[in-house]
């Protein structure tokens, strides 16, 4: 059980009403942790629109983000926020194999280069926020500099996410999200 109410959108003040409506309306799911961070009205709205645009509006590799997303995921113990990313990681060309490995992927032969570089950057940013010049300059030889922005955005923004998610031990939605198109909805992705 969550350790703070979800606002329901039947009990919600009228603007948290209209937003879950929206998302509703979208195609896209009202999550548990969005139910969560309701109770703060003026912040809710913003926080979907970030963690939307990391979704769907970056020119990171769907495929990079999701493993990192999963690589935090694990870091921090999020139970939640690894089971809503398992079928969006799936769907970005994650493999099964390399989310068994990602807890252990330095000793793993499941990842490219490109992708052992963006690990130890996740590791590193997540784990010391500084990076090793070494690690980004390997990161460099793969990733542009909007690239590498976005990803570290989207490091921060898991991360978050995570420190949401695990002290207040957001209870599972009923069922989870099954594409990225649930996250965000179906025009978002247009």
């Amino acid at each position: 059980m969550s350790r703070v109410s979800l606002v329901q959108k039947d009990q919600a003040p009228e603007e948290i009403k209209e937003l879950f409506q929206k998302i509703e309306d979208n195609g896209a799911t009202v999550l548990n942790l969005y139910r969560a961070v309701a109770h703060s009205p003026h912040v809710v709205r913003n926080f979907i629109k970030l963690a939307n645009s990391l979704v769907g509006r970056t020119a990171l590799s769907p495929k990079l983000r999701e493993l990192a997303v999963m690589r935090i995921a694990g870091l921090c113990h999020s139970e939640y926020e690894w089971t809503q990313h398992v079928p969006v990681a799936l769907e970005a060309g994650v493999s099964r194999e390399q989310l068994e490995a990602i807890a252990s992927w330095e000793g793993s032969d499941s990842f490219t280069g490109e992708e052992r570089a963006v690990l130890q950057y996740v590791d590193e940013v997540a784990g010391n926020v500084e990076v090793r010049e070494k690690t980004f300059v390997t990161l460099k030889q793969y990733l542009s500099e909007r690239d590498i922005v976005e990803l570290t955005l989207a490091i921060g923004w898991w991360g978050m996410v995570a420190r949401v998610l695990v002290p207040l031990e957001i209870e599972m939605d009923e069922q989870a999200v099954g594409s990225t198109g649930d996250l965000i909805g179906r025009r978002a992705m247009k």
